[in-house]
């Protein structure tokens, strides 16, 4: 026990001399130590078994050095032993190996380099696979090692592997604080990979397995923090009043025990500053904004101290310029960041960076400065950019399935070893092959007595494949005189548009010549006339090419594509004192799609909502997910579609056009090449109408990847 304590001292020493996320490091050098030390101590009668008496008394010499930050030095000691001693255990060698792997992975931070020792504790732990309890503890050791290792790495989906194989192996012999270890790696690890649902189950079967002493600094802080990642899990997994409890149960458990630890009270308020922030975006998801902007203030507060946790600060500041955009309380909004701006030099934050961009892109349109909210949101969709490249690199597998296939294994090896399981699985192998026999002969037999039904089903095939070819014919002509068609449309147009084109011209010439205002005024009407002519020979020119265009898709981030079309088109629909309002999704979300086509799709469906609207009419935009699609609808409220022409609206040529609420001009063709689009890009296009209005749904696949961390939101009708 003497040991144990000193390994405690040590990272209490840790703790003293470095920051709060040391606390990481000091969890994981706690359940490595305590495994370690039930493992060397357990000495058989047979001195191969266990460690050395000589490697025993090095051990505690090095906790010493270790204890009073002689790392170097105990290291150095160490080395020399393993180098000369010449009757070193399989257990000496072991540990050996595990205070290299400490000193790269802990004290250097030589993640790589520690890699290569974690390896070799799990092969020299392979060999000790005859003595059955010896190997447990060592093979457990190793995959904790080797989890931590590539978790530093951030590769998340192997460290999940490793830490799962321990725990498979150590479930029903490790106690409860181990287990919470365990749970509470696994749950960082899924957290990290944005799979919240599991991480939230790992979290709090971590926390139940705790063994929770608040007058501990160590157990104190990682008991806050475990509440504190319940409640952001529950946030992620949009269940909002869980994740209120498990906030305040953390604040209340700071508050409580937190003034007992005098020379850690900075700590403890980074903490609360960290739970405030937290705790301010679920009241904000609630619509309530004074609740949060209270929060946010007083996080700030706390964090943006010299030497606290500035990051925090700055996203505390983000959320609270985003409630001032919001609102248009535009000094406000505009003080807030010009400070986040200056904290930006010092203190690099890439997500604060992008919003911050995007805050003052709308700050300048507001102000009616288009160069610098051009710049401004230049910026934003740069650093954008980077981070869901960075994010995405997060989401590499799929956690929840690989727990189910891990446990299966696990199973299926337990039953391999099982001589009873075995008899039965070869007892119901030989049934369904006796089932499948008697099903042969059944099959058997009823052929034989078909066989003039099957010369009928021949002859009956025959007739259908004739019949196929004759319709596959007619579908051939059919298509070559569609295409002729097309030909000659394309060819009409083409021909129409040089004359035409040169009407135009020159009536523009001809507008500022000395006639008098009757004639000028024929005049306008022959150029008004000869550029709708020409914008319906260009729709009519795109809807018969449409068909031979091949979608060269690439990944596009969907909510910067829609914010987009929303941002160029506002200034169309302040010409009609019309505002569109737009609600994206809550995560950045990439599809494979067309950039061009699809923006050209959206921005048609926001122009009709333009033209079709009246004026002073609100707009709305909205992007959700439902059953791994993601669905755009655009909603006016507009002179709605008439039932008698609703079968209409996608043909090509159709009859149902009709001009804008102020006189615009519309072909028919627009929403044919609209819904041609969309069927390329494998998703599709529909409508519900009403007098009161129209709304347009989009659906378009999502990727073949894992399904998204967030809860789908349900497609409506977007609101404002």
């Amino acid at each position: 026990m003497s040991a144990i304590f000193v390994i405690t001292f040590l990272m209490k020493v840790l703790i003293c001399r470095k920051n709060h996320s040391i606390l990481w490091y000091a969890h994981n050098l706690l359940l490595l130590s305590c495994i370690l030390l039930a493992t060397f101590s357990c000495k058989k009668k047979n001195n191969r078994v266990g460690n050395s008496d000589e490697f025993l008394r090095l051990r505690a010499h090095i906790d010493t050095l270790f204890g009073t930050n002689r790392v170097n030095q105990g290291m150095h000691e160490m080395e020399y032993f393993v180098k000369h001693s010449k009757d070193l255990t399989l257990e000496d060698r072991y540990a050996s190996y595990g205070y290299r792997y400490f000193y790269f992975h802990r004290a250097l931070g030589d993640h790589k380099r520690a890699l290569l020792y974690a390896d070799t504790m799990l092969s020299i732990a392979n060999e000790s696979i005859n003595n059955p309890q010896q190997y447990q503890h060592l093979f457990i050791d190793a995959q904790m090692a080797l989890g931590d290792t590539y978790f530093n790495l951030g590769q998340y989906s192997t460290a999940y592997q490793h830490l799962f194989q321990g725990y498979l192996v150590g479930k029903n012999s490790l106690n409860h604080t181990a287990l919470s270890e365990y749970m509470y790696r696994m749950g960082m690890i899924t957290y990290k990979m944005a799979n919240y649902k599991l991480a939230k189950e790992y979290f709090l079967r971590s926390y139940i397995y705790y063994n929770i002493v608040p007058t501990d600094f160590v157990n104190y802080y990682h008991v806050q923090e475990l509440l504190d990642n319940i409640a952001l899990s529950y946030k992620h997994s949009n269940m909002l009043d869980s994740a209120i409890v498990y906030f305040d149960q953390s604040l209340s458990f700071i508050n409580k025990y937190g003034p007992q630890f005098k020379d850690r009270l900075k700590m403890m308020e980074i903490a609360q500053g960290v739970v405030y922030g937290n705790k301010a975006e679920i009241y904000i998801l609630k619509k309530d904004d004074e609740q949060a902007i209270g929060l946010l203030k007083k996080s700030i507060k706390i964090n943006l101290q010299k030497d606290y946790d500035n990051a925090d600060a700055e996203l505390s500041e983000i959320k609270l310029a985003q409630i001032y955009d919001d609102h248009h309380r535009d000094a406000e909004l505009f003080a807030l960041l010009t400070d986040i701006g200056e904290q930006l030099k010092t203190t690099k934050n890439p997500d604060v960076e992008a919003d911050w961009n995007r805050l003052m892109g709308h700050y300048y349109l507001r102000k009616k400065d288009l160069s610098r909210t051009v710049a401004f949101m230049q910026d934003y969709n740069t650093v954008k950019d980077s981070n869901i490249a960075r994010f995405n690199q997060l989401k590499e597998s799929e956690i929840d399935k690989q727990f189910d296939t891990y446990e299966k294994q696990q199973q299926i090896d337990e039953l391999s070893n099982n001589n009873k399981i075995q008899r039965i699985l070869l007892v119901v192998i030989l049934i369904f092959a006796a089932m499948a026999l008697v099903i042969i002969l059944l099959v058997y037999r009823n052929w034989r007595r078909s066989k003039s039904d099957v010369q009928t089903v021949k002859t009956l095939n025959q007739q259908i494949n004739e019949q196929n070819i004759e319709l596959g014919k007619a579908l051939s002509e059919l298509k070559l005189s569609d295409q002729e068609k097309d030909r000659i449309l394309r060819t009409v147009a083409h021909d129409l548009r040089n004359p035409i084109g040169g009407i135009a011209s020159l009536t523009d010439l001809m507008v500022d010549e000395g006639y008098n205002e009757e004639q000028k005024d024929l005049i306008k009407l022959v150029k008004e006339t000869s550029h709708n002519s020409l914008e319906l020979i260009n729709e009519i020119l795109e809807a018969t090419n449409i068909t031979s265009i091949e979608i060269n898709p690439e990944l596009v981030e969907i909510n910067a594509l829609v914010n987009t079309c929303v941002e160029l088109l506002r200034f169309k629909a302040a010409e009609k004192a019309q505002k569109i309002f737009f609600e994206p999704l809550h995560t950045p979300q990439q599809l494979m799609i067309s950039r061009e086509k699809i923006w050209r799709v959206i921005n048609n469906l926001i122009s009709n909502a333009v033209k079709f609207s009246p004026t002073g009419a609100p707009i709305f935009v909205k992007i959700a997910t439902e059953n791994n699609q993601v669905i755009i609808s655009v909603l006016d409220n507009g002179i709605g579609i008439p039932d008698q022409l609703k079968d209409q609206v996608f043909n090509m040529f159709t009859t149902a056009q009709r001009p804008g609420t102020l006189g615009e001009k519309s072909f028919g063709l627009g929403l044919s090449i609209c819904k041609q689009i969309i069927e390329k890009s494998h998703g599709k296009i529909w409508f519900e109408s009403s007098n009161r209005g129209t709304v347009f749904y989009i659906s378009l696949p999502l990727p073949d990847r894992d399904a998204q961390s967030e809860s789908p939101q349900q497609v409506s009708v977007p609101q404002a």
